[in-house]
Formats: structure tokens, C-alpha cells, sequence
């Protein structure tokens, strides 16, 4: 255990760790951890994703004091909820996110503001890549090089613990991870892409920052490819014996619980910015949601006592949640072929996965959803709670129903049904919407039209998830719709959606002064084969280098 706290059984920490300040496995294997373990390890040893023992409930009396706090003040209070100050001291952890978030374009980080009717716009783009998972991962990147100094003091040279982080990415998460470790002490950040299969603008984002840290490799081949070649690297024991490797990747614990702010934040806007809309009152979220981390944040501010009526997920055509939350059943249905196409090549549509089907949001393109697992530990807890046990077994029933269902995905492509108690726990809190291309577009054409406000592809799913949200709900409830992602890094279906309109101009309404001139930048990008050996082999080369590089400047 770091910082001197013990694992793996309560001992030490009864004294300095709270029960959402420890931290256990969704598989029952792993346990007692403290937050540092988590962040640094990303993955648990059994497989299983990491969550809080329990989550906090905060008093009504005690949320509702937070509604004119600044973002970073919110952030405080939420967050270190979950982390001991044993582990991150009060003032450093505040210091930690005034640093994240100091780098977004508007001082509310996560404005909101007012669509049509009852649906508000969250807008969570604001940040340096022009994308939500900046959130995340500005956080992330600041976490790391303050555990990183720590664990550095007073050593030098090549006895520093030096992390190098290895991540995939068909996109966004690139850039964003990139733009949280770039100039980070002590780090190296690898990112591989599908060479020629991510939109211009994200591999630009991608290859245009030049820090020594950072390091691109263009993979020949998929998505696929890539994140084979990442697990073989965590998985091979001479790498690991000579590397300290880490992730960045949406499975960390870290990013979800970065992203529970702004579902607080938001509903202190709405309050703020609406007469009709007073502290106590329920609203509605609605999220586009691919692998699960964005509305999974809802639920844990929901379960801490954000009055929410319901969570609303919004799936594309792969819609793998939807049909849960319709059937019971969770099961992967590939698709191939012509089957398989669709979307705009110049968004990035080529660089998914192998089996889903190409769409007009390719970042919600998936097969399974990576942390729908942590939302299946509560829903078997809950479960197994009602057999009257102790709270022990109740755990320990989770974990081994999650590892049951999972073992079923792997290997049979699907589980389910689930009992009809557990479906029903997941109805009472969630609904789902699937928004096919030609509706995302549709959504996107009609709201410029009534509005003049211009979605990408994947709010747009939101959006039109919400309004349907709105005729069940009625008007009464406030709808408050998340925007994942600024419209100029989808643009190919942007302008298909609004070309016929005779007053759009791309250039002029929609295009970011940081877009322009993006592809006349210094690019530093390494082509590599489809063969993790000799990823590998390059990953030890650059950081050597980097390594080399670093010594003889403190020399």
C-alpha cells in the first residue's frame, strides 16, 4: 500500500479512511485499497473494476449549502469525500483541482445553458481538446504528477519511479489524455491510433503537441489492433519488470468520479438560472452514453442525493444498453459487411471496433459498455441485501454474481435474462432511448432551425433521447441534457445536417479559433506495425531516450 496505509483488511485505515475512502473490486477479490492504489492501478488484479465500499450520502442540509459554490469549491467538497486527507492533504487536494480546471475557456468550467421548452444543454466541451472527457482527465494527469512527486523525494536520476502510461484510443480520449500528462514530470505518455482511420482533427490534436513526454504511434491497423496490442503489454512480464506501465482509459475510478460534479454543478445552474426550478425539485438527465463512465457519474451523485427523477441513457444503433433495459438481456450483436457501414469516414468512423456498426457518433460506437459492470455491483448487491445477511455476504454475493455474468459475456456473447427483481431495480432509477443516424441528423437540423444552435452527432442523440423523455415525462420535470463534444470535431455530419441551410456557414458559425491553421503545426508522429513486440521495443527506446535526455539536463 502507498503513503504507509494498509490494504487488503480494515486494520490502519479504521482510523484514517471512511468507508467511501476505501475501495473494493466488483469481482470480490480485491479489497480495502486506498484511492492512490486505484488511480495507479486502474484495473484490479481479479479483472474487476474498483469502487467506493460504500457510497456517501450527504445531507440534504449539507448539498444544499453547496448551490453557490464555484465549480472548483463544489469539486472540493465532492471529491474529497471519497479520498482520505491522509492520503491527499486538504490543501493539496484543492490545489490539485484549481489546477485542472484553471485550463478550460469559462470560469463556470461546465456551463449550462437554456435549449427549448424543459430540455437544458450541459455544455462539458470547454475544456483544451474540446471534448467532456477533459474533465476527466485534466484531473487524472494532475493526480498522477502529485503521486509521482511524492514518490520521488529525495531520489534521483534512474531511482525515480517513472510511470509510462499506454493507452488506445479511436479519438477523443487521445487528446484529452495527452493534453492532461503532456509536460508531467516523471511520465511518458504512449498513445496508439489507427493510422488514417481517426478524424483530421483528432489526430491532429493528437500529433501537434511536441512536449518530450508525449509520443504517438500510428498503428497499422484497427481499434482493435491497438487495444490488443496495449493488453499484451500489460499482460507481458518483461515490460512490466523493467516499466512501470499505467492507464488512462475510462475504467479508471478517477475520471467517474471527477465527472459527479458537474451533475451537482448543473443543478445549482438550473436553480440559478430558472424561477420555476427551485433546490429540492427533480430533474432528469440525459446522457449519450457508449461505454457507461458519463451517466455511471449520475447514479453516484444521485445515490449521494442529488434529487434526480430519472437517469436517461441515449444509445446510437449499437445499442447494447437499450436492449437491457428493454429485455433483461445483455448481449453483444455484431454486425458485419454492408451491415456494419454508415457514419462519415472524415469523423473518424473507420477507427471503431471490429463488429459495430458505423455510425454518426462514432464515440458511442461499442459492442459492450466497459463500466456498465460497476452499475451491475449495485444492481447485485441490492439483490443480494434483500436475503437478510450481513453486509459481508452481501458484498461477497455481488462480486460473484458480476464475475458470473461477466465470465457469460466472454465466453457466451451475452447474460441474461436477470431476475426480474434486478431489472426492475434498474428501470426505477434509468430509461433508455435508441436514436438512429438518420434521426441523429434530423435532430441536428431541427434544433438549428428552431434555435440556431448547432449540436454534434452524439448531443444530438441526447437531445433527441430528452424530447421524447419530455412527452413521457411531461414539461414540468427540467430535462438537463449533457453535450459530450464541440460540433467541429464531428464535422462531416455537422455539414450533412445542415448544408441545405442557406445561412450556415461552418467556417463562420461552428469552426474554434484553436481549429484554425491546426494542420500547419509541427506533427510528431511514429508509424508501427501491427505487432505488440515491436510496439514494445519502441515504448523502451523513446523512454530511454526521454530518460537520457532528462539526466543530462540535470547534469
Amino acid at each position: 500500500m502507498s503513503n504507509g496505509v494498509a490494504t487488503n483488511g480494515n486494520g490502519s485505515q479504521d482510523q484514517t479512511h471512511t468507508p467511501s475512502q476505501r475501495y473494493l473490486s466488483t469481482r470480490g477479490e480485491d479489497s480495502g485499497l486506498s484511492f492512490e492504489d486505484v488511480v495507479l492501478k486502474g484495473l484490479a488484479s481479479d479483472g474487476g473494476l474498483y469502487i467506493p465500499e460504500e457510497v456517501p450520502v450527504v445531507p440534504e442540509s449539507v448539498w444544499q449549502s453547496w448551490k453557490d459554490l464555484s465549480f472548483t469549491d463544489l469539486a472540493y467538497n465532492i471529491i474529497s469525500l471519497y479520498i482520505s486527507p491522509s492520503e491527499i492533504p486538504a490543501e493539496d487536494l484543492k490545489d490539485i483541482i484549481n489546477r485542472s480546471y484553471a485550463t478550460f475557456r469559462t470560469p463556470d468550467v461546465t456551463p449550462l445553458v437554456h435549449l427549448q421548452s424543459s430540455i437544458h444543454l450541459l455544455e462539458l466541451f470547454h475544456g483544451p481538446t474540446f471534448a467532456f472527457k477533459d474533465v476527466a482527465l485534466q484531473f487524472l494527469g494532475n493526480l498522477f504528477e502529485y503521486f509521482l512527486v511524492r514518490k520521488n523525494q529525495g531520489k534521483e536520476g534512474r531511482d525515480r519511479y517513472h510511470l509510462t502510461v499506454v493507452g488506445a484510443t479511436s479519438g477523443d480520449t487521445g487528446s484529452a489524455a495527452i493534453y492532461g500528462l503532456r509536460g508531467k514530470k516523471d511520465v511518458s505518455v504512449f498513445m496508439l491510433h489507427p493510422k488514417g482511420k481517426v478524424s483530421p482533427v483528432q489526430e491532429l490534436q493528437m500529433t501537434t503537441v511536441l512536449d518530450a513526454n508525449v509520443h504517438n504511434l500510428a498503428v497499422t491497423g484497427n481499434f482493435d489492433n491497438c487495444q490488443d496490442i496495449v493488453k499484451a503489454l500489460f499482460a507481458d512480464p518483461e515490460i512490466n519488470s523493467t516499466h512501470k506501465l499505467g492507464a488512462v482509459n475510462s475504467i479508471n475510478w478517477a475520471r467517474i468520479l471527477a465527472q459527479t460534479v458537474y451533475y451537482f454543478y448543473s443543478y445549482f445552474s438550473l436553480a440559478r438560472q430558472s424561477e420555476s426550478f427551485s433546490i429540492g425539485d427533480n430533474v432528469r438527465f440525459v446522457v449519450p452514453s457508449g461505454n457507461f463512465g458519463d451517466i455511471l457519474a449520475g447514479y453516484f451523485a444521485f445515490r449521494m442525493g442529488l434529487p434526480v427523477d430519472k437517469l436517461v441513457i441515449a444509445t446510437n444503433e449499437n445499442d447494447i444498453l437499450d436492449r437491457f433495459w428493454k429485455t433483461g438481456c445483455y448481449t453483444k450483436k455484431p454486425v458485419s459487411g454492408s451491415k456494419a457501414e454508415g457514419g462519415v469516414p472524415e469523423d473518424g468512423v473507420k477507427a471503431h471496433e471490429d463488429g459495430v456498426k458505423e455510425t454518426m457518433s462514432p464515440a458511442m460506437d461499442i459492442l459492450v459498455s466497459s463500466n456498465f459492470e460497476r452499475l451491475l455491483w449495485f444492481f447485485a448487491y441490492q439483490f443480494a441485501s434483500s436475503a437478510g445477511m450481513d453486509d459481508e455476504w452481501n458484498k461477497k454475493q455481488a462480486g460473484q454474481e458480476v464475475s458470473s455474468w461477466l465470465k457469460d459475456l466472454k465466453e457466451k456473447g451475452g447474460f441474461g435474462p436477470v431476475y426480474k427483481d434486478v431489472l426492475e431495480s434498474a428501470r426505477r432509477n434509468f430509461e433508455s432511448e435508441r436514436v438512429s443516424d438518420q434521426e441523429t441528423l434530423d435532430t441536428i437540423k431541427s434544433l438549428y432551425q428552431e434555435v440556431g444552435y448547432v449540436l454534434d452527432p452524439h448531443t444530438a442523440v441526447g437531445v433527441e433521447a430528452a424530447r421524447r423523455s419530455v412527452k413521457r415525462a411531461g414539461s414540468d420535470i427540467p430535462h438537463i441534457s449533457l453535450s459530450t463534444a464541440h460540433p467541429a470535431k464531428f464535422s462531416g455530419a455537422v455539414t450533412l445536417a445542415l448544408q441545405d441551410e442557406a445561412d450556415f456557414d461552418f467556417a463562420a458559425k461552428v469552426l474554434p479559433q484553436e481549429f484554425v491553421g491546426l494542420d500547419q503545426k509541427e506533427k510528431r508522429v511514429n508509424d508501427v506495425a501491427n505487432d505488440w513486440t515491436a510496439v514494445r521495443e519502441l515504448v523502451r527506446k523513446q523512454v530511454e531516450e526521454e530518460l537520457t535526455a532528462r539526466d543530462a539536463g540535470s547534469a
